[in-house]
């Protein structure tokens, strides 16, 4: 490695996505006993567990602000989503409509940002896996690395453009472990 050459950062937490990442993407979901883990879910965050690798979700909740669920909906999904995944570190969403032009909505940082500060890491030290590139832009924004899972509501060109992409959850989490300590 030359002095020119990005130092090696180690990943300290990975950052999931809710809705199509960890739990089949049901829209506007406010109901605890519609959460259904993808297939993959509870081992990929077992294997950061085991690994020392705190964890959380990042997600946005429009339907919140379009007064499809209210934020106790919210809550009560998320809590459905921990009980099937066991806890995860922090969990934080966006109740805002893109309309809103927020701050936290992905892809701005802002939730990667109060994510990392919650887990008390570096946002450098953390990586966010998402189904869409907002996800990984994100990650980008907040000075984060970014891994996406596309699914089918994932756009062809997103795909295309990504470098760091997984068929599933648990391949995309098995992607960070092995770059550990690369730079990527």
């Amino acid at each position: 490695m030359s002095s020119l050459d990005p130092a090696p950062r180690p990943v300290s937490a990975v950052l999931f996505d809710r809705d199509g990442t960890l739990v089949e993407d049901v829209p506007y979901n406010g109901d605890p006993e519609k959460v259904r883990l993808l297939p993959g879910a509870r081992e990929a965050v077992g294997l950061l567990r085991d690994g020392g690798i705190a964890t959380g979700v990042v997600s946005n909740q429009s339907g919140i602000g379009r007064g499809l669920v209210s934020e106790d909906d919210v809550i009560r999904v998320n809590r459905r989503t921990d009980e099937l995944l066991g806890a995860l570190g922090t969990w934080v969403f966006c109740p805002h409509v893109p309309e809103d032009h927020c701050a936290c909505r992905k892809p701005r940082p802002g939730m990667v940002l109060e994510a990392a500060r919650r887990l008390g890491v570096p946002p450098t030290a953390c990586v966010v896996i998402g189904d869409i590139r907002a996800d990984v832009l994100a990650a980008r924004a907040a000075g984060a690395r970014g891994v996406l899972v596309p699914n089918a509501a994932t756009l062809p060109a997103e795909v295309e453009r990504e470098r760091w992409r997984a068929p599933d959850v648990l391949s995309a989490v098995r992607l960070v472990l092995e770059r550990q300590g690369d730079v990527w």
